[in-house]
């Protein structure tokens, strides 16, 4: 058994169904995406060559995404891109391609896999290489069945079991998801790592102008985030019907910042019309990041009503540009926003209770400006370095063990 404490110098991260490449809000492009990429490039920054795979859905290629920094798209299974359920069918083959595609690369000293979906490929590897396996979930098939009453997999919940039990170590978003590991799943705490979610501040910051000011009893709220029931964007347009006929005093608006997501897609644009708020309501296709934080510092409050969020990197993203988050008491949510000093915490998805925090924060622009202040000294503390930093101390303490010795 190896007792060295040298850090790692290659990693493997595994990433099957959504590319770092790919543009957040979009398909299954979401913080997730983020997530890696940014750890990647926090870790190659640190001297740490990482290289991402993917499950590609054309030819097998690789992407230099940075020194340091390669995602490569391995394409296994039938051609052309394939639903997580799909996916689910073809692990075995991915793997397979992986570790062929891989033999012409350097060892590495761990895996990093995310989702449950790589996390099984992970284990393939693991054994294959015979290098540990750090996991994150990301998402749990137990917590949003709790949450947000889904239906998930008998695979998945069965896969994110063996991975509880088999990974050398798993990291989770926060304390909360610690406890659902340990309590949902029965993973050792022993092989449980936080490694909190980071933020890019070279480009979500409050910049050189003040927050705009809005008129008296108005609101610009903004919505950025995969088109899904999970996401919630329909709790937000029922909570503005309510303020349109029950407070007309109010102008209270909504922006929504993304694309339809998900086998079972969410007609929102029709609930708008029959909430009679198409005059209230605007849409726009997922946007780069630097025209994101644009539009996070021009609204008033980013709304983030999500079912299940294991931690909300919008929700950070928004603080970091000086302004206050709405958010679902939920999960991670909790410790992404500080309920009364960076933003507002809502019990419930009941639209009638949003509807009030809209009000409340619509009628008192004083609180907003404070909040917002607040929220940009909350996230400044949260940089990718910090996230890079958690997760090489991880990677150092499953290397201490033979892979797959717990």
């Amino acid at each position: 058994m190896s007792t060295t404490t040298t850090p790692p110098k290659r990693i493997a991260m595994i990433s099957l169904h959504t590319s770092p490449l790919e543009q957040p809000g979009s398909g299954d492009a979401g913080g997730m995406n983020v997530y890696i990429r940014h750890l990647s490039l926090a870790l190659a920054e640190q001297g740490v060559c990482v290289d991402v795979f993917v499950r590609g859905a054309g030819e097998t290629r690789a992407v230099e995404v940075a020194p340091g920094f390669t995602c490569h798209e391995v394409q296994a299974g039938p051609a052309g891109k394939l639903s997580k359920e799909e996916l689910a069918e073809h692990l075995d083959d991915v793997a397979l391609a992986i570790q062929h595609y891989a033999a012409t690369l350097a060892p590495y000293d761990a895996i990093h896999s995310h989702y449950w979906l790589s996390g099984i490929v992970g284990l393939h590897l693991r054994d294959a290489w015979q290098v540990p396996l750090v996991h994150t979930m990301h998402t749990m098939g137990k917590v949003k069945k709790i949450s947000a009453q889904t239906e998930e997999s008998g695979a998945r919940i069965r896969g994110e079991m063996l991975l509880c039990e088999q990974a050398d170590r798993l990291t989770a978003n926060t304390p909360a998801e610690v406890e659902e590991l340990i309590h949902l799943y029965g993973a050792d705490a022993k092989t449980l790592d936080v490694v909190e979610p980071g933020v890019d501040l070279g480009v979500f910051n409050p910049g050189v102008c003040e927050h705009p000011g809005s008129a008296p009893n108005s609101l610009r709220v903004l919505f950025a985030g995969r088109i899904q029931k999970l996401k919630g964007p329909q709790i937000l347009v029922r909570a503005l019907g309510i303020l349109a006929r029950e407070r007309p005093d109010l102008d209270v608006r909504l922006s929504v910042i993304g694309a339809r997501s998900g086998s079972k897609e969410l007609n929102l644009q029709k609930l708008v019309e029959a909430e009679a708020v198409e005059h209230l309501v605007s849409f726009s296709l997922p946007m780069p990041a630097a025209h994101l934080a644009e539009a996070f510092r021009s609204t008033d409050v980013v709304a983030v009503p999500s079912y299940s969020e294991s931690f909300g990197l919008v929700a950070l993203e928004a603080q970091a540009c000086g302004t206050p988050v709405l958010a679902h008491r939920v999960g991670g949510l909790p410790y992404a926003v500080q309920d009364g000093r960076t933003g507002i915490l809502v019990d419930g998805s009941e639209p009638a209770a949003w509807a009030v925090a809209l009000a409340k924060l619509a009628t008192d622009e004083p609180l907003r400006r404070r909040l917002g202040r607040q929220a940009a000294e909350f996230a400044a503390e949260h940089g990718w370095e910090q996230t890079a930093a958690a997760a090489l101390s991880s990677y150092s303490g499953a290397m201490l063990r033979p892979a797959g010795g717990r």
